[in-house]
């Protein structure tokens, strides 16, 4: 479940495609759902910065071997704290973990895209 913090409108809205690393030497894996694709390339904690950080998010499948996400970010009102706003402490965790090597279950590249799901 995703923060409900919209009092102030959301922002900084993204969407990003998650491709596979092919290396054409193992076959890719299907996607039955988006559970499924989302535990594949994020890890638990991962996934948790992104319920708590996030006020919108959304999950698609394409292709049954990518994974697409938009999300928006709410403010915790004015004047305040770029990096103890929703947005800032999405990206302060997210590189926490990167630096700790427990945000990815496996490597993936990434496209961004206009196409948002919502």
């Amino acid at each position: 479940m995703t923060n409900s913090d919209n009092t102030y409108g959301t922002f900084n809205k993204r969407t990003n495609i998650l491709s596979q690393i092919d290396d054409g030497s193992t076959a890719l894996t299907i996607f039955a759902d988006i559970n499924t694709a989302v535990a594949y390339f994020f890890t638990a904690d991962a996934q948790a910065v992104f319920h708590e950080c996030c006020t919108e998010l959304q999950w698609s499948v394409v292709d049954n071997v990518k994974l697409k996400y938009t999300i928006t970010f709410g403010t915790k009102g004015y004047p305040t704290n770029e990096a103890d706003d929703w947005a800032g402490q999405f990206n302060s965790r997210k590189q926490a973990l990167i630096d700790s090597s427990t945000w990815g279950n496996n490597g993936y590249s990434f496209a961004t895209s206009t196409d948002h799901l919502f």
